[in-house]
């Protein structure tokens, strides 16, 4: 068993696109995340009919701001739609390593071999791999186990990743946000489908 137990709290939500631009902007004036929580909470900035919906988006949406860096973070407000898109998976595979691993072994691994599906079995293939290591998915019910699996396929359309019909949609990832990958981690772009061969044209064309 590792160790290293998966965090599995995205039940709710999505990508969270428009409340993530808004707090990156807060932030960046405020340069401070428990700031831009006490004022999103205390003014509604989010317009949440309760409170505790309010905190709880709230959370989520800074728990994943909280994994991009300064620099990504001025990408993200006045990026376009697509490559705000884009970071904002970026961020949600950084904060859930069971999302991250699901990308790269199943999302970019189908694509890269020319399937061009992403169906619910490759999930609960998945899953059903990853409980053998991680018996904290053993206890997860059917139920928000077929939460879970809803919530990322929403994520995965709203970054554009994934057709209305689970179809791979290759991403199409800019050369200035290839830039801005390739100062972090090598492997950020793993979490996209994308030919490696794609990815050396779109950097050999920016030179």
């Amino acid at each position: 068993m590792i160790n290293d137990r998966y965090s599995m709290s995205f039940t709710t939500g999505s990508l969270f696109h428009r409340e993530s631009v808004e707090l990156a902007v807060l932030y960046l004036n405020l340069g401070d995340w428990n700031a831009v929580r006490d004022k999103v909470i205390a003014e509604n900035l989010l317009q949440t009919r309760t409170l505790n919906t309010l905190k709880r988006v709230c959370r989520e949406v800074i728990s994943r701001l909280r994994t991009l860096s300064p620099g990504e973070l001025e990408f993200l407000v006045e990026g376009s739609h697509q490559e705000q898109a884009y970071l904002l998976w970026l961020a949600v595979c950084r904060r859930y390593r069971f999302i991250a691993d699901f990308a790269v072994e199943v999302l970019r691994e189908r694509y890269i071999t020319l399937k061009s599906d992403l169906t619910h079995e490759d999930f609960d293939s998945f899953f059903n791999r990853k409980s053998e290591w991680h018996l904290e998915l053993d206890e997860i019910t059917p139920a928000t186990r077929g939460k879970l699996r809803q919530v990322l396929f929403k994520m995965l359309r709203e970054a554009d990743l994934l057709t209305a019909n689970n179809m791979i949609h290759a991403a199409m990832l800019s050369p200035r946000l290839l830039e801005l990958f390739h100062q972090g981690s090598r492997r950020d772009v793993l979490y996209f489908p994308i030919f490696e061969s794609a990815l050396r044209e779109t950097t050999d064309g920016h030179r």
